[in-house]
């Protein structure tokens, strides 16, 4: 029975010792492909500027099952339009996932357009493929006629087309029409 118990005790440390060096090796799948810090990506189409995304580090995981790039300690990007307006956005953290598309932005994310929109939010999404960008949790919008805050909101890039949810805010509503005097 003694040798029982040694072959099971020995079996028992082996299989601690097996798990201890798959932990090991997951720990070292999870090793960026690239690094860069104090960086600056443009992207360009068509010899266009379209964005600047810089930031303190950059991680490429693109060697993952599910592939993404990581912004750890914090992400800014300028986005240029058709006539060359910027408008920005910046978070404490950032990832793109790759097969998605889906970019996740978190801690005071704050999105500004250049013409003077400004949205604030713990947590921002962005779907690149449908130029959607969106939250379930709260913001706060500003613009130079509509203020409001709320939980949830999801708009296109251009602003044009904006579902609020649970929200409650002030507007500034323009009289176009004329009174004429006499």
């Amino acid at each position: 029975m003694n040798i029982v118990t040694v072959i099971a005790v020995t079996m028992f440390f082996s299989c601690e010792s097996n798990l201890k060096e798959v932990q090991k090796m997951n720990a070292l799948n999870k090793t960026p492909v690239g690094v860069a810090e104090n960086f600056v990506l443009k992207y360009t189409d068509s010899t266009k500027l379209t964005a600047v995304v810089s930031g303190p580090v950059y991680e490429d995981y693109s060697n993952q099952p599910f592939p993404y790039r990581e912004f750890p300690k914090g992400v800014h990007v300028d986005f240029y339009d058709e006539d060359n307006q910027k408008s920005t956005v910046s978070a404490n953290y950032g990832i793109i996932y790759l097969n998605t598309k889906l970019i996740d932005m978190q801690g005071n994310v704050i999105l500004e357009t250049y013409d003077g929109k400004r949205l604030n939010a713990p947590q921002l999404y962005w779907d690149q493929n449908n130029q959607w960008i969106f939250t379930e949790g709260d913001y706060v919008f500003t613009s130079p006629d509509l203020n409001m805050k709320g939980v949830g909101i999801d708009f296109n890039k251009e602003f044009t087309v904006v579902s609020s949810h649970e929200n409650s805010g002030s507007a500034v509503v323009k009289d176009d029409a004329q009174t004429e005097t006499e």
